[in-house]
């Protein structure tokens, strides 16, 4: 898109109201919840494309043979799709999709899946409803101001809608070699560890040392602006991580634990919300 496009104002939908599944629309463009199996399924299709066609991941079980990306968490997930209509009404209009898990379903199944890879006691002790953000992708096509502005706003209309008060995840970043990452991975345990209150760990055996690098060595800003958007985005919302890297091979990726308190996201929408929900 152009840069006039990206300055296309963004009109956001009263979330919750009469039901909907529909958070914000830009243009030809929203974002909104999977309303079925069928929205389901093209999520995984992006998830594929992405992850396995574009990054090199490595497909297990059915995966290749279907060419989609999914697993048991996405049977309790509500998944956050942005659409641009212009590209028809079927599976190919997604072109954006995030993985989002509230802890109420987490619970029934059996816990979340960044407890797979880091020690999260302390995320579960926090007070109020939890959220876990997972397998987020974008159509290479879409790698753009407003496709990212878009996924915010349908992140933050969830997270007013069920009143989540942390949200969290594993981020990742490119590749499973920890010293050609040992610039960003230093950079974030130097500058953005989480307080001891929402410090999570790697899990032993999986634990990657993150301060591979002197503080005085790093420039920050350079760090910072060479971070995957995904990681710059929540550092952005005054986002933390934990201590301890996971190198996940089936993804080709290095991850971090990334926590963020949900006032940042929320403080921004609550008024535009409120104005709309009172229909002034």
């Amino acid at each position: 898109m152009s840069e006039t496009d990206s300055k296309t104002a963004i009109t956001t939908m009263v979330p919750g109201a009469n039901g909907d599944l529909g958070l914000a629309v830009s243009g030809t463009m929203e974002v909104r919840l999977a309303a079925d199996a069928a929205d389901v399924d093209a999520a995984q299709a992006l998830r594929y494309r992405v992850f396995y066609d574009e990054r090199a991941a490595k497909p297990v079980g059915a995966m290749a043979a279907r060419r989609r990306d999914f697993d048991d968490y996405d049977a309790i997930a509500d998944h956050l799709l942005v659409i641009d209509h212009v590209r028809g009404p079927g599976a190919d209009s997604v072109v954006g999709t995030y993985r989002l898990i509230r802890h109420s379903r987490a619970v029934a199944h059996g816990g979340f899946y960044t407890a797979g890879e880091y020690e999260i006691a302390k995320i579960l002790a926090f007070p109020g409803e939890l959220l876990e953000l997972g397998r987020s992708c974008v159509d290479a096509a879409y790698r753009n101001r407003p496709t990212m502005q878009l996924l915010w706003k349908g992140i933050a209309a969830f997270v007013f809608r069920y009143d989540i008060t942390l949200m969290f995840g594993c981020a990742s970043l490119p590749g499973n070699d920890v010293d050609a990452l040992s610039k960003h991975l230093s950079y974030l345990y130097h500058y953005h560890l989480a307080p001891d209150r929402l410090l999570v760990r790697a899990l032993p055996g999986l634990h990657i040392e993150m301060n591979r690098a002197p503080r005085e060595s790093i420039d920050a800003k350079r760090a910072l602006a060479t971070l995957p958007p995904l990681i710059k985005g929540y550092l952005r919302l005054g986002g933390f991580v934990g201590d301890g890297a996971v190198i996940d091979p089936q993804f080709n990726t290095t991850d971090v634990c990334v926590i963020v308190q949900t006032d940042a996201v929320t403080d921004k929408y609550y008024k535009h919300y409120q104005r709309e929900a009172r229909g002034v």
